[in-house]
């Protein structure tokens, strides 16, 4: 019996050794988002973005506004921009990742027609420090990637489109119609595609997308340089291709992902966004923009949650044992918005 006893004892050290380990790897995970970047502004943002003290950090496009086929003119620009003292400590400090949208793609609202889309990757990744044998260099179809963070226990997947290099034309009104019925309603000119031949990712990248969504992960963080659930504001969003935006929303029921949310910038404004999909789960959005960039006419949303904020923001998305929270602070560090999402 004493040594049935003794046993015990240790079996019972074991399992609470097991338990505390655990408790201690579910260490709680920051990561800051931000875009929409004008390296010939002033950037007081940086102060409170570095007291943070991130676990990553991504960049959702518009990192600098280069809008040039000239490709000397657009690296000056890289070079301005990720010279900023402020710019200079994240760097330093925290692990950085990143897409493009149009103006450091090279053109304002530019898609697969942009004649120098090969050579402004490559600025773009030098700027990232991506390696030089990385597949995003070559790929015949953009630079999309995704990235995992592992802390303690979590595993976080950041998934990044590339929403530029393969995008049809997009469909707009005449510039009268414009002037006339949208401008004055903060609408833009595009409007949805019928075609369901029209797309953003191109069928390589779709393919890439749906294996991303099978892959071990707790947390999946949808990184889309543009807006994916507001329904449809005339600007740039995944409301002008609606068949692509319905096909991603389908591989989220097929692969039965529920561990998702969508971080966008690219509109000059901040908000929280949510559906309902059907399988009665809300899906939601923070659309924090811009670091630089303000725009004071916001655009009508009908899945918008609460108010937007038109002034200089940034996001913070932060992981805890039970708990996810969605946040847009300002430029002072003080929360504007936030939501929490329960694991």
């Amino acid at each position: 019996m004493k040594y049935i006893a003794i046993s015990i004892f240790f079996l019972l050290i074991t399992i609470s050794t097991t338990v505390v380990a655990k408790q201690v790897s579910a260490v709680p995970i920051k990561i800051l988002f931000g875009s929409c970047l004008h390296q010939d502004k002033p950037q007081p943002i940086w102060a409170a973005m570095n007291q943070e003290q991130g676990d990553l950090f991504v960049l959702l496009g518009d990192n600098v506004y280069g809008d040039t086929e000239d490709m000397a003119q657009l690296k000056a620009k890289y070079a301005k921009q990720w010279s900023n003292s402020g710019m200079q400590t994240m760097l330093a400090n925290t692990p950085t990742i990143g897409i493009w949208d149009d103006h450091d793609f090279g053109e304002n609202d530019a898609g697969a027609e942009y004649p120098q889309k090969v050579a402004s990757r490559q600025i773009m990744l030098d700027y990232f420090n991506v390696p030089k044998d990385s597949p995003r260099r070559i790929r015949a179809d953009g630079i999309y990637t995704s990235h995992i963070l592992n802390q303690g226990n979590t595993k976080v997947q950041i998934i990044l489109p590339d929403l530029r290099w393969n995008r049809s034309p997009l469909e707009s009104v005449g510039r009268l119609k414009y002037m006339l019925s949208k401008a004055p309603n903060d609408l833009g000119p595009y409007i949805p595609s019928q075609d369901k031949s029209t797309t953003m990712l191109g069928e390589t990248q779709w393919q890439w997308l749906e294996q991303q969504l099978q892959q071990p992960a707790d947390v999946r963080v949808l990184a889309t340089s543009i807006q994916f659930l507001s329904e449809f504001t005339g600007w740039e969003s995944w409301a002008n291709l609606p068949h692509e935006r319905q096909r991603f929303l389908d591989l989220l029921d097929k692969y039965q992902i529920d561990n998702l949310v969508i971080v966008s910038g690219d509109t000059h404004w901040s908000e929280l966004s949510q559906i309902t999909r059907n399988n009665g789960q809300s899906l939601w959005e923070m659309t924090t923009s811009g670091l630089t960039e303000e725009w004071k006419n916001v655009s009508p949303n009908q899945h918008r949650v609460g108010e937007s904020y038109a002034k200089a923001n940034y996001g913070v998305i932060e992981l805890s044992a039970k708990q996810l929270t969605m946040s847009v602070k300002d430029v002072s560090g003080s929360t504007v918005m936030s939501h929490k999402i329960e694991l």
